[in-house]
């Protein structure tokens, strides 16, 4: 079975995004596909464990954007970018989404790729920017939430520039 087709290189991600309740984790994934080129639809289904996705049968990276499900991650609001097979992180920027108490969303987030140039923003306000030695390409997108978090999301636009 194959999916939709794959995107390219450069690639532009938009959403919006308010958290509705808390604790949770909130996670993008992009540029997914088999660790040997496989289409994302033609490796074994997923079923939830975490280490699926990231020392499992794909490549991906992955943007953690509202991580909010430990305690370490509520005192410290962080996003981060991690580039799998694997659990590297590679980039680590501030997150400015309030916690649900004080969200007054929607918030705008974008991903924009761009010959290896990796840039997540919220609301326009740059959290990190990295660029890839050795970027991965095509693949797939899709989202990630980590129970109980609930969130309200809201005009997808996925692009290629």
């Amino acid at each position: 079975m194959t999916g939709p087709a794959d995107f390219g290189p450069n690639l532009i991600v938009e959403w919006d995004f308010w958290p509705i309740r808390e604790p949770g984790l909130c996670i993008l994934f992009f540029h997914a596909r088999g660790r040997n080129g496989e289409d994302l639809f033609d490796l074994a289904p997923r079923t939830g464990p975490y280490e699926q996705y990231h020392h499992g049968d794909l490549d991906a990276y992955h943007v953690s954007y509202f991580r909010r499900r430990w305690p370490a991650e509520r005192a410290l609001h962080t996003c981060n970018l991690r580039k799998s097979y694997g659990f590297e992180l590679v980039a680590q920027g501030a997150d400015p989404l309030p916690s649900v108490i004080d969200a007054t969303g929607p918030y705008r987030l974008r991903l924009t790729i761009h010959d290896g140039l990796i840039t997540f923003a919220i609301n326009e306000v740059v959290s990190f920017s990295w660029r890839d030695p050795q970027p991965l390409s095509g693949g797939k997108v899709g989202f990630r939430q980590m129970a109980p978090m609930i969130g309200d999301y809201a005009n997808l636009r996925v692009s290629q520039p």
